[in-house]
C-alpha cells in the first residue's frame, strides 16, 4: 500500500506537543451567543487523540483547522494529548468542541455527558455508511504464527500465558473489540474485561502492556516486549505493507517499511503475522453541542460532507500520493452523517 494515513505515531509518551486537559464546564472566558441562544466560545478547540497527535501529521491536522475556520469563520485552537482519557474528558466536560474519536471512545463520553454527539464519519470505498469500517488485528511476529495455527488459518486457543499488548482501554479496535473476542472464544472461563488488563500466573495473560497508541502497541510486538499485540490496520499503514495474504485479512503477513519513521526505523524488514482480523466501525468525529453553536455545527457538517472536501488530497490521501493523512482515497470514500444509533453494536460489546 503506497498511501499514508494520518491515524498516528505517537509511542512511549514522545511527542513534540502540549497536553490538553480541563477541569471546567466553561468551554472559554471569551464567549458569543450562538444560535441556540445559549454561550459558546469565540475560538473553536479541537482536541487530538495520542494517534493523531505526532508531529508528522501537522500539515494534516492543520487541514482540518483550517476548513472549520471556513466554515464557521472562528479561530480554530489546536490540543495534542499523550492520553485517550484526557481527549474524552475534554470533549465531555466542554473544554474541548471537537475531536476525531474512536466509536468507544464517543460512547465513553457520551455516557459522560450526553451533549456529546457525532459530527459526521468517514464512509466506505462506496460513498455510504455501508462499508464504513476497519479492522481490529491480533498480530504476532513472524516465525512465531506456528503456535497459534489452526489447519489452513489460525486460532487464538494458544494466547493464554502469553504476554499481550492492547492500546488503551479507552480504545475500540485496540481493546473493547479484541477484548470482546477473546471473552466469548474462551466462554467457558467466564473472563471480563478486568480479567484481561492485568497479567500473572492466575489470569488469561502472563503479562499485559498497553501501548499507549495503535503504533505504541505494535512496536510493543515487534521489539520482543509482546508475544501478542492489538492495533488496526489504519494506524499501521503508514509503516507497514502486506506482503503475503490480502490486506486486512486473517493469515496476511507484514512488513515494517524500510523508510518508517521513528520508533520503527530500529526494526524496518520486520514482519508479523494477522492471526484474527475483525471488521470495526468507523470512529466519527464528535462534538459537544452544549460548546458549539448550532450554526458552527451545520455550517461545518455542509463543508466536511461535501465533494470539495471529499475531494481534497490531504483529507482523503490518493493511494499514490506521498501525503500523510488520515484516511485514504481509493474509490468515492467521503464524509457522512451518522446517527448515534449507528454505534449501537460497538455499546453491545460492554453488556
Amino acid at each position: 500500500m503506497k498511501f499514508k494515513k494520518m491515524l498516528t505515531m505517537v509511542v512511549c509518551g514522545v511527542l513534540a506537543a502540549s497536553v490538553f486537559a480541563g477541569c471546567s464546564s466553561n468551554p472559554s472566558s471569551d464567549t458569543s451567543s450562538g444560535a441556540g441562544g445559549g454561550d459558546y466560545a469565540d475560538t473553536i478547540t479541537l482536541v487530538w487523540y495520542p494517534n493523531e497527535s505526532a508531529e508528522d501529521y501537522d500539515v494534516a491536522r492543520e487541514e482540518y483547522a483550517k476548513l472549520i475556520e471556513q466554515a464557521t469563520g472562528k479561530k480554530v485552537e489546536q490540543k495534542l494529548t499523550t492520553d485517550y482519557a484526557i481527549a474524552i474528558e475534554s470533549l465531555s466536560n466542554g473544554t474541548a468542541q471537537i475531536c476525531f474519536m474512536g466509536a468507544q471512545g464517543y460512547i465513553e463520553a457520551k455516557n459522560a455527558n450526553d451533549a456529546v454527539l457525532p459530527l459526521f464519519v468517514n464512509s466506505g470505498e462506496s460513498g455510504t455508511l455501508d462499508d464504513a469500517k476497519y479492522y481490529s488485528f491480533l498480530a504476532v511476529e513472524k516465525g512465531n504464527e506456528g503456535q497459534y495455527a489452526d489447519g489452513d488459518s489460525y486460532s487464538i486457543d494458544n494466547i493464554v500465558g502469553k504476554k499481550m499488548s492492547f492500546v488503551s482501554n479507552s480504545s475500540t479496535s485496540g481493546f473493547k473489540v479484541p477484548t470482546s473476542s477473546i471473552i466469548g472464544h474462551f466462554s467457558d472461563r467466564n473472563l471480563t474485561e478486568d480479567d484481561l488488563i492485568e497479567g500473572g500466573d492466575d489470569m488469561l495473560f502472563s503479562q499485559v502492556l498497553f501501548g499507549g497508541s495503535h503504533q505504541g502497541s505494535a512496536f510493543n510486538l515487534m521489539s520482543g516486549k509482546a508475544d501478542v499485540a492489538a492495533f488496526c490496520d489504519t494506524e499501521i499503514a503508514p509503516y507497514a505493507d502486506c506482503v503475503e495474504g490480502e490486506p486486512n485479512a486473517t493469515g496476511s503477513v507484514y512488513a515494517i517499511k524500510e523508510d518508517a519513521s521513528a520508533p520503527f526505523d530500529t526494526v524496518t524488514g520486520e514482519e508479523f503475522v494477522i492471526i484474527q482480523s475483525t471488521p470495526v466501525l468507523n470512529g466519527p468525529f464528535v462534538y459537544n453541542s452544549e460548546a458549539l453553536a448550532p450554526d458552527d455545527v451545520k455550517a461545518i457538517q455542509d463543508l466536511f460532507t461535501s465533494d470539495e472536501v471529499a475531494n481534497n488530497e490531504l483529507i482523503f490521501v490518493p493511494e499514490d500520493s506521498d501525503n500523510v493523512g488520515m484516511f485514504e482515497k481509493a474509490a468515492n470514500e467521503r464524509f457522512v452523517l451518522v446517527e448515534d444509533s449507528w454505534f449501537d453494536p460497538i455499546r453491545e460489546l460492554s453488556k
